[in-house]
C-alpha cells in the first residue's frame, strides 16, 4: 500500500473516531435506562405488556391485561390476574427481567438493545429475555459466559441510556465481543442442516430510528404482538 493510501486510510479513521465521539456526545443521555415503552396512560412499560410472573408460574409468554398493572420504581408492569400482581408487588426483584428486560445476548458486550417478551429464557430463577429468536440461540451458543460477562458489566452500564451505552459499546468493544457473522457460523455448526433466518432491521434502524421492542411490537419479521390497551392492541380489535 502507498503511503498515500495509508495516510487516507489514517484519516478515514481518525474521522470515524471523531464522528463517533461527536454522535456520542450528541446521544447522551439518549435512551431509557430499561426496555420500556410510554403507553397512552402515561406509564413507562416494560416486556410490551407481559406477565412478568407468568414465565415463572406458566413457563411460557403470557399476555398482561392494563387494567391490572403495578409499578416499580417508574416502571409498570402488566398482569394476567390479580395474583401475579400481588406476587410481584411482595417481591418485584424476584420477577423482574435481567440487564433491564434488553437482550440479553447483547448485554455480555455492553450493548443495551432489543427486547421481545415472547422469547426468555429462565436459569437459576432469573428471567433473560431477548431481542429476538436469533438473539436467544445465539445467546444458548455459550450462556454461562454470557451470563458471567453480563453480570460484570451491568452495574456500570445500568444507569446509562440504551442509545448512547450501545454506540459506546460498538465503538469501543469489549476483548470477547463476537460478531453476528461469527456467531451464525457458529450457530450452523451446532445444527447442521437447519436455518435460522430472521431480519433485525439493521444497526442504524434500531438505534436511531426505533425504539426497544418495535419489531415484536410491530410484528417486523415475526408476528405483531401490540400493547394491551393501546390502538394496536390486537386483542382489542377482534
Amino acid at each position: 500500500m502507498s503511503a498515500r493510501h495509508e495516510a487516507r486510510g489514517t484519516r478515514a479513521n481518525v474521522s470515524t473516531w471523531v464522528l463517533a465521539c461527536v454522535v456520542a456526545i450528541f446521544m447522551s443521555g439518549c435512551g431509557t435506562t430499561h426496555a420500556t415503552l410510554d403507553t397512552s396512560r402515561g406509564e413507562h412499560l416494560m416486556l410490551l405488556g407481559y406477565d412478568p410472573v407468568g414465565y415463572f408460574t406458566d413457563a411460557r409468554p403470557v399476555r398482561g391485561k392494563h387494567t391490572i398493572a403495578a409499578t416499580h420504581e417508574g416502571r409498570t408492569y402488566y398482569f394476567a390476574t390479580a395474583e401475579h400482581r400481588g406476587a410481584f408487588v411482595a417481591a418485584p426483584a424476584r420477577y423482574e427481567p435481567q440487564y433491564g428486560g434488553f437482550c440479553s445476548n447483547g448485554a455480555p458486550y455492553g450493548v443495551k438493545m432489543g427486547s421481545d417478551p415472547t422469547q426468555f429464557e429462565i436459569r437459576s430463577g432469573r428471567l433473560f429475555i431477548f431481542g429476538d429468536l436469533q438473539g436467544r440461540e445465539f445467546w444458548l451458543l455459550d450462556e454461562a459466559d454470557n451470563i458471567r460477562h453480563a453480570d460484570e458489566l451491568w452495574p456500570s452500564i445500568a444507569g446509562k441510556g440504551w442509545r448512547a451505552q450501545s454506540l459506546e459499546a460498538w465503538t469501543f468493544k469489549v476483548p470477547w465481543y463476537r460478531d453476528g457473522k461469527s456467531l451464525m457460523a457458529r450457530w450452523r455448526e451446532k445444527h447442521p442442516g437447519r436455518e435460522l433466518h430472521y431480519d433485525t432491521g439493521g444497526t442504524v434502524t434500531n438505534l436511531l430510528f426505533k425504539y426497544p421492542g418495535w419489531r415484536a411490537r410491530e410484528g417486523y419479521s415475526q408476528e405483531r404482538l401490540g400493547v394491551p390497551g393501546e390502538p394496536d392492541d390486537p386483542v382489542a380489535a377482534r
